[in-house]
């Protein structure tokens, strides 16, 4: 096996976000093939398309000598294609062997991206091939006539190193040869839509533009990868393709033969879609970060030459200010929507998980999936991958009962796990939710006193059942669980959503089931901001944290022990006062207003001196450990030259408790 070290970092990134993209399409279509065994023959576009799948992560894998991905990957074609071919028909068992081997190919990708030990697939390719007709044929070796003379006389060693790992993958390469001209341009055939088409076949390894003695350009690339049949289409298009020789390979095989024409109608398509590195994106953000602090700088300035200039030229000045701010929001939320990526990138994972969880516990769930196409923020994506997957692993191992609890209660014998997500404002709401036996406060009360973490005689309602749960080692057995995991499972989902900016809350009934709902920020690098008062200190809180915002006068605040509490809709709101936390001396000469915050029985109000305005700021994370606070989120410069605390809402609402 080759290591990860061995070739560039954007050579990796785009094997793994091939595979990628190659293994979810992976998942969702076995899992359809399953759902389809009862009907008379398989699907054959769905057999197509896993073929297709699997075929391009064995040539990917071949290129970065993962020979342990390129074997299951092999094995899996053969599978498909034993299936298309009806040489084995379509069962339970060998969809079974099939999605084992996909989880152990995730497994080995996954581990070589982590540069880790590579997982044993000798047992999953085994088991595959027990429902083959025959053991899959070896991969024939390919050969290669003598390369056109003249062409890519010197190649960068980079350039060599892709064409030696081609070489050790068994693919062929291939010299093709386009020549513009107006007829393909009417058809709109260009280089572009060339290039397009070849790195959909293969790997480009190298072009070059070559100028004819009479004037005219032609271009020439070199391709590598699984693309014989693809190779002979090129030439009935109209493109020169001819076999190029790879280090230490024989040159024997012969070019393929164009048809006589006419040729069939070309098929070259413009392609849309470019890959962007995450990290340019993160940059293009910062650059735009700091485009809103200068606006903000701007408008500062022409605030402070206001009555030296005359109203008409201070109007005009308004107005291009203005402009800018609409231009510089349309190029924030353009960069955002580059950045967003479909939940459903998480949930369409969950199905492999709660499919092997109900097969290992006995368990029947049915897994409900609403809001995959809700976007957001493809970093915030990558983070919530874990703390989803132990919110669903808790709600079959934990939540659902077993079918004969289930009926003995008078519910169906399969249990549901619903995935949801939607958007509401600048956040996305996701739930994980469960109609299983519900939390029983008074057991997980006296489980946390078991484990010390909690004293006795302290009186535990509804809205500390979260904090208990999400306490680190605290969990409800008293062995470890392999689908749940050891007790830091909900102190990791907790951290990972308060680390984003977002917050976690729960909702449970006893014998109906439990709900926990994530509210996300779709973006962490400018959000609008309400900036607010506590004394002399000027703090910004995130807009969409904030449900609503009332005056709170002296009188209508009653003491309940040592918390403080006012009528909000009816019931009762409790109060946090920030010039308590933040030691700041409070406004005396106008009643307080509350920002309320948080939802459900996390829901209270946030005590400030006055809102002094809204706008857009930049989030700058206080990444020295030294120098985090509880309560504050990050930091923001106003553009004049003040540094402004972020509030962390979520936090915050939690001191009351």
């Amino acid at each position: 096996m080759s290591e990860p070290e061995a070739f560039s970092a954007a050579f990796l990134d785009d094997y793994f976000s091939e595979c990628d993209e190659h293994l979810a399409l992976a998942r969702r279509e076995l899992l359809a093939l399953e759902a389809g065994i009862d009907q008379p023959a398989p699907d054959r576009e769905r057999l197509e398309s896993l073929f297709r799948a699997f075929h391009s992560i064995k040539g990917l894998s071949g290129m970065v000598g993962l020979q342990e991905a390129e074997r299951l990957a092999h094995v899996l074609e053969s599978y498909l294609r034993a299936l298309r071919q009806g040489e084995v028909p379509l069962t339970a068992v060998g969809v079974e062997a099939a999605v084992m081997a996909t989880r152990t190919l995730e497994q080995v990708i996954g581990a070589f991206r982590e540069r880790s030990p590579i997982p044993d697939v000798s047992s999953a390719i085994s088991q595959v091939e027990q429902v083959l007709p025959t053991a899959p044929p070896s991969p024939p070796v390919p050969q290669q006539p003598p390369a056109p003379p003249g062409v890519f006389p010197e190649l960068p060693e980079r350039e060599r190193d892709k064409l030696r790992a081609a070489a050790k993958a068994g693919w062929h390469a291939w010299w093709v040869e386009f020549r513009p001209s107006p007829a393909l341009a009417e058809r709109g055939i260009n280089v572009n839509t060339v290039r397009a088409r070849l790195k959909e076949a293969g790997e480009i390894v190298h072009a070059a533009p070559r100028v004819e003695p009479d004037g005219s350009i032609a271009f020439e690339f070199l391709v590598t990868g699984p693309i014989e049949e693809a190779a002979a289409e090129w030439n009935q298009d109209g493109l020169s393709c001819r076999p190029y020789p790879l280090p230490g390979v024989a040159a024997t095989v012969e070019a393929p033969t164009p048809p006589a024409p006419p040729p069939p109608t070309l098929s070259l398509t413009p392609s849309n879609v470019v890959r962007v590195d995450l990290g340019r994106l993160d940059e293009l953000m910062r650059l735009v970060g700091e485009l809103v602090i200068d606006r903000s700088r701007l408008e500062d300035g022409l605030r402070r030459v206001e009555r030296a200039l005359p109203a008409a030229e201070w109007r005009s000045l308004q107005e291009i200010g203005q402009a800018m701010e609409r231009h510089l929001r349309d190029l924030r939320e353009a960069v955002m929507r580059v950045r967003m990526v479909p939940v459903g990138e998480v949930f369409d994972r969950m199905r492999f998980v709660v499919r092997d969880l109900a097969r290992d516990s006995g368990k029947q769930v049915r897994l409900e999936v609403s809001g995959q196409e809700t976007e957001i923020d493809k970093y915030v994506v990558e983070r919530m991958m874990d703390p989803l997957l132990h919110l669903v692993r808790n709600a079959v191992s934990h939540g659902l009962e077993m079918p004969e609890e289930r009926v003995a209660r008078g519910k169906s014998p399969e249990g549901m796990v619903r995935l949801s997500a939607s958007a509401v404002g600048d956040y996305v709401a996701i739930e994980v939710e469960d109609d299983g036996r519900g939390i029983h406060l008074a057991e997980v009360a006296a489980r946390a006193r078991a484990l010390g973490l909690l004293a006795e005689g302290v009186v535990v309602g509804p809205h500390n059942l979260l904090d208990i749960l999400c306490a680190p080692g605290f969990s409800t057995r008293t062995d470890a669980d392999v689908a749940s995991g050891r007790g830091v499972g909900m102190a990791v989902v907790r951290g990972v959503v308060q680390e984003l900016g977002g917050t976690l809350s729960l909702e449970s009934w006893p014998g109906q089931g439990t709900r926990f709902l994530i509210h996300l920020p779709l973006t962490l690098a400018i959000v609008d901001a309400l900036l607010v008062r506590v004394g002399d200190q000027t703090y910004a809180v995130p807009q969409p944290s904030v449900r609503e915002i009332i005056e709170v006068r002296p009188e209508e605040i009653q003491r309940v022990g040592s918390d403080e509490i006012t009528s909000y809709r009816g019931r009762a709101l409790p109060l946090v006062r920030l010039s308590g936390i933040f030691r700041r001396n409070e406004s005396s000469d106008h009643a307080p207003y509350a920002l309320v915050v948080g939802s459900g029985l996390d829901t209270v109000g946030l005590l400030v001196d006055r809102v002094v305005s809204k706008r857009e700021i930049v989030v700058r994370a206080l990444s020295d450990p030294l120098v985090r606070v509880p309560g504050i989120a990050g930091a923001t410069d106003l553009g004049d030259g003040r540094a402004v605390l972020i509030l962390d809402v979520a936090a915050l609402a939690r001191w009351q408790r």
